[in-house]
């Protein structure tokens, strides 16, 4: 009982080192647009020299990101769109952030639970009651629509029943379309050689698809609970 108790003020304690050493040494200022758009050509070599081990410290730090609630994903997103082109920035991002979700989901429902508890009562509240109406598909419609904060949902769910693997390949899911879109906005942001490259079909599309992609989720989960609606008022057939 004891090891066990020391263990998690241990695991608590290196969690919040880990965050205090991230705004204590001002690493936050360079998951930013403008010190990537400074450092651009720089990463770009540092990735062309060595790609597979600049690809791993790009997943390592996605995940620690995710995993631990740091501003910056939206940014790194981006930069990775940039960077590697869209196809192996959305594989490494899609499952950087899930693992990183997934971890977050588990230090709140092991390390920080009371707190949190304390913290999101009222959002809890709301996500019960989605969990008890929809079950695993409440979480995927909020991966969808994000109508609370990315690291809310990750805390929240860390609070209920549900098991972690459902909450990985759930959240690996959702979370897919809305990435690619990000991805794509990268992807095409990298491409600009000069400010006339800001009008491309290319990036005038990736932007349109970051205002359309919210509301065309939201318009595709209202379909799907009509359509769950009306199977469950059909009933089961002879």
């Amino acid at each position: 009982m004891l090891r066990g108790s020391l263990g998690k003020i241990l695991l608590v304690a290196l969690a919040l080192a880990l965050v205090a050493a991230f705004f204590g040494f001002g690493l936050d200022k360079y998951l930013t647009l403008s010190f990537l758009k400074a450092s651009r050509e720089a990463l770009a070599a540092a990735y062309a020299g060595a790609p597979v081990r600049f690809l791993a410290v790009y997943f390592g730090l996605y995940v620690l990101v995710a995993a631990l609630s740091l501003p910056g994903a939206t940014v790194l997103t981006l930069a990775g769109g940039a960077l590697f082109g869209f196809w192996t920035t959305l594989v490494v991002v899609s499952f950087a952030s899930t693992i990183g979700a997934t971890a977050a989901c588990a230090l709140a429902r092991t390390l920080f639970r009371e707190a949190i508890a304390r913290r999101l009562t009222g959002k809890l509240k709301a996500i019960d009651e989605g969990l008890r109406r929809e079950g695993a598909f409440y979480l995927f419609s909020l991966r969808l629509i994000p109508l609370f904060p990315f690291f809310v949902i990750n805390a929240a769910m860390g609070l209920t029943a549900m098991p972690l693997t459902t909450f990985y390949v759930v959240s690996q899911l959702g979370m897919l379309p809305g990435t690619a879109v990000y991805v794509n906005a990268g992807a095409q942001l990298g491409r600009l050689d000069s400010l006339a490259g800001i009008v491309s079909p290319g990036l005038v599309v990736s932007f349109a698809l970051l205002g359309l992609f919210p509301l065309a989720a939201k318009r595709a989960i209202a379909l799907a609970r009509d359509r769950r609606a009306r199977n469950t008022r059909k009933g089961p057939t002879a």
